[in-house]
């Protein structure tokens, strides 16, 4: 291959997008063409995931798809961590392999390959316990005003369902200095709302500094001028205290909105997922401290060995502390995890029937919560135009993208950007939707 275009896929959660865009940002920056536009691509990197069972399969199919269309492929990621030489043995079609702990590695690569075609090349640490401390150049392929900012890598917990431990290693925190670095960059390109990620926010520091620390690179990130919203995804139960807490209801610019994944709430199934004790204790310290706040929360049912009466304990917890948000995983079973051999596997349709019944509880629990929203004024970070609605779309401070509400806003007066805060005073609401009139500009 003679100065190919790069082609790039991102599978997965927004941490693997933020490493995707850090892998574009080095290849830019060594002078590599990137595109957005497969079809002209001879050579993709693609970032997978292999959480559950479902993103493995669309890792691998996505894998094959490409391959069928003549592209030689760049594996990186959770799949190439896992699975290393035996994804080179299936698909001839890979040229490199690159582990979650190698991707700053992912120039010299691609310069490799490109260089030699008889290369097959496996940068792939056994321990993927590599981060690097200085701030990584980084391509923007995000959500307009909002950027991702991965504050730690890796987990130090061992629930007994979750792989990310080997996939990712250890629990690794960033320096408060680096992150609001990198955040100045971020805002200066743009970004008016960041979103701190990682596998578990409320840890962060405990490594680096010996006690967590998330209050205290709140109150960094809150001094940056012209960053309008912080908001924090994937809080712990135990680990979520009293001083994280207040200091999210005093500082004007972190969103009330707690994103807190409690998985179950009975006892025998949340010990033998090895998760935190009493979720409706944390739910109460977090309604207390933070006046106004949004709680998203998941959960899993099927469980190994869940009785009916366990999820009967899970339907009524739901019923009670009607959460604002809320999403339902089946139980994806994975040998390589101790869930995966326990005794007492559910079958995929009782699974399933049991998702389906908590889902349609959350519905009724979410068109109250909007409800009570209708003749109030919010302020709406505004993404976009519905062509077919013929209205702007945006987000709430209580909706993270992608996974939340939106809302939809008529403007008269002609005055709503996009990338702008607007304020919109709701007129109706449905399960998943609000919709609203745009307030003139004051």
């Amino acid at each position: 291959m003679k100065n190919p275009k790069i082609g790039v896929v991102t599978l997965g959660c927004p941490k693997n997008t933020t490493d995707t865009e850090v892998m574009l940002g080095i290849l830019k920056e060594a002078g590599l063409e990137v595109t957005f536009d497969n079809d002209e691509a001879q050579l993709c990197l693609i970032n997978t995931c292999a959480f559950i069972e479902d993103a493995r399969r669309e890792s691998v199919k996505t894998l094959i798809e490409l391959a069928d269309e003549g592209k030689e492929l760049i594996i990186t990621g959770c799949l190439a961590q896992h699975y290393k030489e035996e994804l080179l043995g299936e698909i001839p079609e890979v040229r490199a392999l690159v582990g979650t702990g190698d991707l700053t590695k992912i120039a010299d690569v691609v310069k490799a390959v490109i260089a030699d075609s008889s290369l097959r090349i496996v940068e792939v640490s056994d321990v993927p316990n590599d981060y690097h401390e200085e701030v990584l150049p980084r391509l923007n392929i995000g959500f307009g005003a909002s950027a991702y900012l991965k504050i730690a890598e890796g987990c130090d917990h061992r629930c007994t369902f979750c792989i990310i431990p080997m996939l990712r290693g250890d629990f690794r925190s960033r320096s408060i200095e680096s992150l609001v670095e990198e955040a100045k960059y971020l805002v200066k390109n743009g970004a008016r709302e960041i979103i701190l990620i990682s596998q578990d926010s409320t840890y962060y520091g405990l490594d680096i500094y010996k006690r967590m620390a998330l209050a205290d690179l709140l109150r960094a990130l809150h001094e940056i001028e012209d960053l309008h919203w912080i908001r924090i995804m994937y809080f712990y139960p135990s680990e979520t205290n009293v001083e994280l807490l207040k200091t999210i209801a005093e500082l004007p610019k972190v969103v009330k909105y707690v994103d807190i994944p409690l998985q179950h709430s009975h006892p025998e199934v949340l010990s033998s997922m090895a998760r935190p004790q009493k979720p409706e204790a944390v739910i109460e310290a977090i309604r207390k401290y933070i006046p106004d706040v949004a709680i998203r929360s998941t959960f899993i049912v099927g469980f190994p060995g869940e009785t009916d009466e366990q999820f009967e304990h899970l339907h009524t917890f739901i019923s009670e502390q009607r959460l604002n948000r809320l999403g339902v995983f089946t139980y994806s079973k994975q040998t390589e995890v101790p869930s995966g051999n326990m005794p007492d596997q559910i079958s995929e349709k009782l699974k399933k029937s049991r998702r389906k019944r908590i889902m349609e509880l959350q519905h009724g629990i979410s068109t109250e919560a909007n409800q009570k929203l209708v003749g109030r004024t919010i302020e709406v970070l505004i993404e976009g135009f519905d062509e077919a609605k013929g209205l702007y779309v945006g987000r709430s401070q209580w909706d993270a993208p992608q996974v939340d509400n939106q809302v939809y806003v008529q403007d008269p007066d002609g005055d709503v950007i996009i990338g702008d805060f607007v304020k919109v005073l709701i007129q109706e609401a449905r399960p998943y939707d609000l919709f609203g009139m745009a307030k003139p500009a004051s």
